[in-house]
């Protein structure tokens, strides 16, 4: 699996940032505020692919598209960025040696506490 930087889903982040559109919420509470696979599920037939995509720094190009193998690394509830989930992202980013996602979390992280 080579997972790298999904950079439109970045720069879809930094634009939530810019826009307000964050949750200042605390370290852990990303297993809370994910979405649950029923709520991907309808958004995901609602809004398509392509829209999936912009909600996750990881992609693998080589999984299938249109599979969500393809897409690694959620940070939003599809409507907001949340502390939580850069935070959470940072950790397994550099866990499992995806040094330039863990550099993109880091980056928006400092974004969202300036």
């Amino acid at each position: 699996m080579a997972v790298t930087l999904n950079r439109a889903a970045l720069t879809h982040a930094q634009e939530l940032i810019e826009k307000g559109r964050i949750v200042k919420d605390e370290r852990d509470d990303w297993s809370e505020h994910a979405p649950s696979t029923e709520q991907e599920n309808a958004w995901l037939e609602k809004h398509g692919w392509d829209e999936f995509a912009l909600w996750h720094l990881g992609v693998d190009e080589s999984a299938p598209e249109q599979t969500k193998k393809r897409y690694s690394f959620p940070y939003g509830d599809y409507r907001r960025l949340h502390r939580c989930a850069i935070i959470s992202l940072e950790s397994r980013a550099g866990q499992y040696d995806h040094a330039d996602i863990e550099d993109a979390t880091k980056k928006l992280l400092h974004a969202l506490d300036a």
